[in-house]
C-alpha cells in the first residue's frame, strides 16, 4: 500500500451562499467563494431572468451571512423560474430554444490549442485537481476563464464577467473540464456559443439536444485526440471515414479519423 499524508496540501474551498433577489430567496450556491458578483449576475442571465447588467440596480455581498443581495429593475417580473410538470418529454426540453444559426467553426489544432491554453491558465485546477474550469474563447485565444467547485458555476461566472466587461459571448467557443449535461448545454445556448468543447464526456440527452439546437459538441479532448458528438460541420479538416459503426451512450456512432493530426472521432 502507498499512503501519502497531505495535511498541508491545498484543497478546494467550498461554501454555501444564498442569492436573494428583490428581497426574496432565489437559490443557494454551493461554490468556491470567489468572484461572487460574477456568479450571481451570470446565473440570473443564464436563467433568462435578466437581459444584461442594466437590469441590476444594486448588488451587495454580505460576507457575515454568506448572502448575495441583488435588486433588479422594478419592471422585471420574471423572477420565478418556470416549474415543469413531473412528466417531461424530449420535445418539451428541446422546445426551450430555437436552432442556432452560426457560421463559427474550429480546426483540430485550434481545439487542442485552446484547451491547452485554458488548462495552463487554470492555476487552482492544477494545484488541487478538485475544481472545474471553463473558458470563453474565439479561434485566436481565450477571452475569459473561471474556476469553481461547481461545474455550472464556472459558466455563470464567465457570463457574469463578460456582462461586466462588455465581452460578447455570442458566436464564441466555450471550453470546460466538466461533463456536459443538458443543463450545462442550456447555459451554453443562452450564451449563444455554437461550439462547446470538453475534456470529459457529454450525456446522451445533451447530445440529442445539441443536434436539435444546431450546436457542436466536442468531448474527450486530450493530447491530440478528440471526439465530435454533434455538429461535425463546424469541424474543418481533411477527413476519411473508417469502417465499423458502434454504439456510444445509446447513440449510433461511426469511427472516423483525420488524415492530418490531431486525430478525431465523430459520432453522427
Amino acid at each position: 500500500y502507498h499512503v501519502e499524508f497531505v495535511e498541508d496540501r491545498p484543497v478546494v474551498q467550498e461554501s454555501a451562499w444564498a442569492l436573494i433577489v428583490n428581497g426574496r430567496a432565489c437559490v443557494t450556491f454551493l461554490c468556491t467563494p470567489e468572484k461572487l458578483s460574477y456568479l450571481a449576475v451570470g446565473f440570473l442571465a443564464n436563467e433568462g431572468l435578466i437581459a444584461g447588467p442594466d437590469d441590476v440596480v444594486s448588488l451587495e455581498i454580505d460576507s457575515g451571512k454568506d448572502t448575495i443581495h441583488v435588486r433588479l429593475r422594478p419592471d422585471l417580473t420574471g423572477l420565478r423560474r418556470p416549474v415543469r410538470s413531473e412528466s417531461i418529454t424530449f420535445d418539451d426540453l428541446a422546445g426551450d430554444f430555437t436552432p442556432l444559426n452560426s457560421h463559427q467553426f474550429v480546426t483540430p489544432p485550434q481545439v487542442i490549442g485552446l484547451m491547452d491554453a485554458m488548462l495552463n491558465g487554470a492555476v487552482k485546477y492544477r494545484e488541487t485537481r478538485g475544481l472545474h474550469c471553463s473558458a470563453l474563447a474565439d479561434r485566436e485565444g481565450l477571452l475569459a476563464l473561471a474556476e469553481d467547485v461547481g461545474r455550472h458555476n464556472t459558466l455563470d461566472k464567465i457570463r457574469g464577467k463578460c456582462l461586466a466587461r462588455g465581452i460578447q459571448t455570442k458566436n464564441r467557443i466555450l471550453l470546460t473540464t466538466a461533463r456536459l449535461s443538458s443543463e450545462m448545454l442550456g447555459k451554453a445556448v443562452r450564451m449563444g456559443t455554437p461550439v462547446v468543447i470538453s475534456r470529459s464526456s457529454p450525456t446522451d440527452l445533451s447530445v440529442r439536444l445539441a443536434r436539435r439546437w444546431g450546436k457542436t459538441i466536442i468531448g474527450y479532448v486530450s493530447g491530440n485526440q478528440m471526439s465530435v458528438y454533434a455538429g461535425r460541420e463546424r469541424v474543418r479538416g481533411n477527413l476519411s471515414v473508417e469502417a465499423s459503426a458502434h454504439r456510444v451512450s445509446g447513440l449510433s456512432a461511426l469511427n472516423t479519423h483525420l488524415e492530418l493530426e490531431p486525430g478525431a472521432r465523430f459520432y453522427p
